[in-house]
């Protein structure tokens, strides 16, 4: 059938309006001639068939729609089309027995029974229909429902159907594959003890493959069932090689198993093999070892593959799921990492109890112990990072200045070789996003595209405004305002059957030592928790494009969150609850708020924080709170406080907490431990202004 455009409602006549939006099935209904039929003209159908069939050719579900009691004139929506197979070009108003006429008697009571009220919905209804595939049992899912008229009399019928043909029988076969597989592998080596006796007697009548294959890889013996299955005789396959018949591309897999099943193991494995015909046939494989030789069952699964597939992806993904043991390797280097780093803290504080150390020494190691706790804080952040359990701590950047000031060490790690061309548009492009996970993930992408192009090519990195993440990875698309950054190589490409899972932890298609597969996993983890995406596109020897998805902020919000950073230079007597549970952290927290020029009063757990505020919550300025604690936490504290005292200003502290790793937009600041003088004032100076200026001070 020849393709129909779909219609506006500027392109039809006022009388057919009502056929607006119904795609290629308001075409079918525009290119019948109608005046000799019952009906008559489509501009003159009573009101209540207009609107029934308007909702219907507007409805994204398979729907029909059968006008007039008695004849049931059939009317269906595009999403119906491929159920009607060669009926599709005259369907549309032919009444309902002439379109199903296999079917009319076995959908006739049930017509009969939803004009009389009994509405019934069936699932996976088994129906015999003479289809474009042929006479062929089908199954479908539908209900009928009835249509009154206003004089309550019955003027036809809502249908909702679905073919189901293809899931049952999936599902079935899926049943099926599994059963067996359960039955095969449930102690094969004692069943195969058990049955070698029987064997003969099942070796004629099995209607599965039977084969034992020597030790020097040739077949010593095969059953009738090859003759079946395969067209072989089974003197034409008696002393030639076993792996022979099978395909080329099976035949590493092939290999593998057979020398697994001559080691002692029971592999279980599927190739294609050859009929005697030419052609090939899927075959399902269990081998098993004997004293001297290999014994396999193999079963035709060439009609159940598409059933089998759906078992091979589970089996993938156990696969994937093993790799992830592959984290306690991390273990040893990330205790190499901090011991390192313990090494230098803890002799630098020896050094500096000596009475007798020069003060440039004194100064050296305190420097030290400084520069050491930064670099321990980023290690940690790391390790979250890579989890995708990092409580991010979004700041407002300007994303093309951000990749400017890190253009230079970025083609530091690429290399002189490799031209770096970052293309920024002259309106800021503003995103609310955590920096440091932000210049990690755009490093980690220049890395892979240093790979790529083994070191030698061009790189470009463009930022722009977009209006839309398209669809991704089977996800609609979103729509709003983002900021795009596009990192592009012209290396060597991604191999389309790569391209699925190289986002996944520890998937890499880099040789062995050159990658760790977490790059990636990091960056698709930003971007989601930052509330965006990332897209790529590849094609071997053409290279590759990254395009991460950010969140943009506009000038207005901008310029309100800059306002924030007001306040005073220090504390200036303003007045801190603080909230925590650990006591050498809540005694230097005291000490520290007191050299900031704060007061403060400590409550060692969230509910003597909330009895103190209930009593007086108008001395306090702002609430500064430790985030994992016994009990209540200070996200849910928080969020009572936030109920009971909306004006007062709260700040969360953590070093880790899973809570804020899943949403860190709860609404409140938050303030990583470790956290320097430095941090500890600036956050707090900023939280103390924006509670003044809310409660109008």
């Amino acid at each position: 059938m020849t393709d129909l455009p779909s219609t506006t409602p500027d392109d039809l006549r006022p009388g057919l309006r009502f056929l607006a939006g119904g795609g290629a099935a308001t075409g079918l209904i525009l290119a019948r001639d109608w005046r000799d039929h019952p009906l008559g003209l489509p501009e003159n159908w009573p009101a209540p068939f207009k609107a029934a069939l308007s909702l219907v050719l507007n409805s994204p579900e398979s729907m029909i729609l059968c006008w007039d009691a008695d004849e049931l004139f059939f009317f269906f929506n595009e999403t119906y089309f491929p159920l009607l197979g060669p009926r599709l070009d005259w369907a549309m108003g032919t009444p309902m027995r002439d379109v199903w006429a296999d079917a009319w008697e076995q959908a006739r009571p049930i017509v009969d029974d939803a004009f009389a009220g009994r509405s019934r919905r069936f699932v996976d209804l088994p129906w015999k229909l003479s289809t474009d595939r042929g006479a062929a049992d089908t199954w479908w899912s539908f209900s009928y429902s009835r249509i009154l008229d206003e004089q309550g009399e019955r003027a036809g019928l809502f249908i909702f159907t679905n073919e189901t043909t293809q899931r049952v029988l999936a599902d079935r076969a899926l049943l099926e594959s599994r059963a067996q597989l359960v039955r095969l592998n449930a102690d094969l080596a004692e069943q195969v003890a058990q049955r070698t006796a029987e064997r003969d007697r099942m070796w004629n009548a099995s209607p599965d493959l039977m084969v034992v294959v020597s030790t020097d890889g040739r077949y010593l013996a095969v059953n009738p069932a090859w003759t079946d299955i395969l067209g072989y005789q089974p003197a034409e396959l008696l002393g030639i090689d076993a792996l022979s018949l099978v395909h080329p591309e099976d035949l590493p897999a092939a290999v593998e198993a057979l020398a697994a099943a001559q080691a002692g193991t029971m592999p279980t494995f599927e190739t294609r093999f050859r009929h005697h015909d030419g052609s090939y046939r899927w075959l399902q494989w269990v081998a098993a070892p004997g004293e001297a030789e290999v014994f396999a069952i193999g079963r035709h699964v060439t009609e159940a593959k598409e059933a089998a597939e759906q078992l091979k992806r589970a089996t993938e993904q156990l696969s994937q799921a093993q790799k992830m043991e592959a984290i306690g390797q991390l273990t040893g280097g990330v205790a190499h990492d901090f011991n390192n780093l313990l090494t230098i803290i803890r002799g630098s504080v020896e050094l500096l109890r000596r009475p007798d150390l020069a003060p440039d020494k004194r100064d050296r190691y305190v420097e030290a112990i400084g520069e050491t706790a930064t670099r321990a804080t980023k290690l940690t952040g790391q390790l979250l990072a890579f989890a995708r359990r990092q409580a991010l701590t979004p700041e407002l950047l300007d994303v093309g200045v951000a990749v400017g000031e890190i253009a230079e060490m970025v083609q530091t790690l690429i290399g002189a070789r490799v031209a770096l061309h970052v293309e920024a548009p002259a309106m800021p492009c503003l995103a609310e996003i955590d920096r440091s996970q932000f210049e990690t993930a755009l490093v980690n992408l220049a890395i892979n595209a240093r790979d790529a192009m083994e070191g030698q090519g061009m790189l470009r990195v463009a930022i722009a405004p977009v209006g839309e993440i398209p669809s991704l990875r089977g996800h609609h698309g979103v729509s709003g305002e983002f900021v795009a950054v596009a990192v592009i190589d012209d290396g060597a490409g991604i191999p389309p059957e790569a391209l699925p899972h190289i986002f996944e932890p520890f998937f890499t298609t880099k040789g062995v030592g050159k990658g760790t597969g977490l790059g990636l996993s990091q960056v698709i983890g930003f971007a989601k928790q930052s509330g965006g995406d990332i897209s790529v596109t590849s094609e071997p020897g053409q290279g590759t494009t990254f395009t991460l998805y950010l969140p943009r902020v506009t000038e207005g919000r901008a310029a309100a969150d800059r306002s924030e950073e007001d306040g005073p230079a220090d504390g200036q007597g303003a007045y801190v609850l603080l909230i925590e549970d650990n006591e050498e952290v809540g005694q230097f927290a005291t000490a520290a708020l007191n050299e900031l020029g704060y007061r403060s009063l400590l409550a060692t757990n969230a509910y003597d924080a909330l009895s103190i505020l209930e009593t007086d919550a108008a001395r306090f300025d702002v609430v500064f709170s430790d985030v994992v604690m016994p009990g209540m936490n200070g996200v849910e504290c928080a969020t009572r406080i936030r109920e009971r005292h909306p004006a007062l200003p709260i700040v969360l502290t953590s070093g880790y907490a899973h809570v804020l790793a899943e949403n860190w937009q709860h609404g409140f600041e938050l303030l990583h431990k470790p956290y320097s003088m430095e941090q500890l004032s600036r956050t707090l100076r900023r939280a103390v202004a924006r509670g003044a200026r809310a409660r109008g001070e």
